[in-house]
């Protein structure tokens, strides 16, 4: 069997996999984050390598043992920060997770000084708090262990992948994907960027090695016996090859904590026009292939806001259930700003809102608007991957929030085009199974890997075009005023 290592934002987990896809075995350890001041998020990096060993061991405890493993895959949270001792191995403080904000001045600050433009072509990506690189230079900063690590010539940075692949093998290295997110990687070359690491402050030296997604990453024996690290890939990656979204016109959208869409773009790296992201998607060694992203930072974290913080639901299930239960949203339109707006806007700046409360609003209007306001952001890109010239032709969801049958069916409707989904939603995990399957040998190729693919159910464009367009000008409205205050 396969065994992948799906370390989340909020859990880590070990999923076994058969050659056919099949899941044998899933084991979870919860990851809290802590939040010290706002806009701030961390994560230990101790109990990220603790819990994530644990699941491990329990899952190749259930599989009888090492030997009846073949490989690991490993995805992770990407852009997300961990500075450690490369000599100890002891993590020297807290995690910096994707979704922090502390670093928004210093991309301001970049921003007004002319780097953008050279920074998106040579990265693909845009300035924001986001990714890795200001992360870094904030913990150089303001931390005293790293800054004496690094001056000590023991300082190891990199993205979570290179975390666990340190813990795991001993080797400080991350693979082309992750890279791809820190704003240090230079795109189609696939290596890092000097120019860029003497703009950010970051010391190259204390950057890890870049390796192919798939092939000989390193090997373990923690666990009873030899096992070989064959394949790694960001989470929103791998979601994209477990989808089997491989090729033009397909595209994948994940309603994890953040809604993440990409479209792939083939062997060539496409600048985007309309503020969309151009991402590393695979890289065996030879042969690269990119991605389109549009990354929106709120979408099942606004299910977990209605129930944990705004007491309107009990569970994320309840939220199917009043969804159905009124005609339409009342005229509520929810702006999910909670850490800024994401793509295609980009506006680090701005909070959350609600627009168009009455006394006729309810609970079901507010869980409904909620739901309708991730669908509206994917709209948003949708539009924005079209201008790009990389416009959807089949979308391919997965993520908590694409169980909830009332909103697949309305994503479907605001598209206005057939939205799959597939019977098991473990995309991501699927996909660090396929690429390992490919480093290991198993299969020739990731489109020999589509074996692992699972049945997928298919919603339909039902809904009428007055609607759509009514829907769609309330969004817009709110969204201009939100950007506009």
């Amino acid at each position: 069997m396969i065994l992948v290592l799906d370390e989340g934002t909020s859990s880590t987990r070990a999923l076994l996999f058969g050659e056919d896809g099949a899941i044998h075995h899933v084991a979870q350890a919860e990851l809290p984050a802590l939040y010290p001041r706002p806009g701030w998020v961390e994560q230990d990096p101790k109990l990220i390598w603790d819990q994530s060993r644990k699941v491990m061991a329990q899952a190749i405890a259930a599989a009888g043992g090492a030997s009846r493993v073949r490989c690991i895959g490993i995805t992770n949270q990407r852009e997300t920060v961990v500075a450690w001792d490369k000599v100890t191995g002891a993590p020297l403080g807290p995690a910096i997770v994707w979704q922090d904000r502390r670093t928004a001045g210093a991309c301001d600050e970049l921003r007004d000084a002319g780097h953008e433009a050279a920074l998106q072509a040579r990265t693909g990506l845009l300035l924001d708090p986001y990714f890795s690189a200001t992360k870094m230079r904030w913990m150089l900063d303001q931390h005293d262990d790293v800054r004496a690590a690094a001056e000590a010539g023991r300082l190891a940075f990199g993205t979570v992948d290179a975390w666990l692949l340190f813990k795991l093998t001993g080797r400080h290295a991350t693979d082309a994907s992750n890279a791809s997110r820190t704003q240090l990687m230079d795109l189609e070359k696939v290596e890092w960027d000097e120019g860029l690491c003497d703009l950010f402050g970051v010391p190259r030296e204390t950057l890890p090695e870049i390796v192919p997604t798939m092939g000989d990453l390193g090997g373990t024996d923690l666990f009873g016996g030899p096992l070989p690290v064959t394949g790694a890939a960001g989470d929103q990656q791998a979601a994209t090859i477990g989808q089997g979204c491989l090729e033009a016109g397909t595209a994948k959208a994940t309603f994890g904590t953040g809604l993440f869409a990409l479209a792939p773009t083939g062997a060539t790296a496409t600048s985007s026009e309309h503020r969309l992201l151009s991402t590393l998607l695979t890289h065996d060694g030879t042969r690269t292939r990119y991605a389109l992203e549009g990354s929106v930072f709120v979408a099942g974290s606004l299910v977990k806001w209605l129930r944990d913080m705004a007491g309107l639901v009990g569970n994320a299930e309840e939220t199917e259930t009043l969804a159905r239960s009124v005609a339409d949203n009342g005229g509520v339109t929810i702006v999910p700003a909670f850490t800024g707006l994401g793509a295609p806007h980009w506006r680090a700046d701005m909070k959350g809102s609600i627009h168009g409360l009455s006394f006729g609003v309810g609970r079901a209007h507010l869980v409904r608007a909620a739901l309708e306001a991730v669908t509206m952001s994917a709209h948003d890109l949708a539009q924005a991957f079209a201008a790009d010239g990389a416009g959807w032709t089949r979308l391919r969801i997965d993520g908590g929030m694409a169980l909830n049958d009332w909103f697949a069916q309305d994503l479907a409707d605001m598209l206005g085009m057939a939205v799959e989904r597939p019977a098991s939603v473990e995309s991501t995990a699927r996909g660090a199974a396929m690429l390992a399957g490919v480093g290991a040998g198993l299969f020739a190729s990731l489109e020999d890997a589509q074996a692992m693919q699972p049945r997928r159910d298919r919603f339909e464009a039902a809904m009428d075009t007055a609607t759509r367009a009514a829907r769609l000008a309330q969004w817009r409205d709110a969204l201009d005023h939100a950007l506009t205050r």
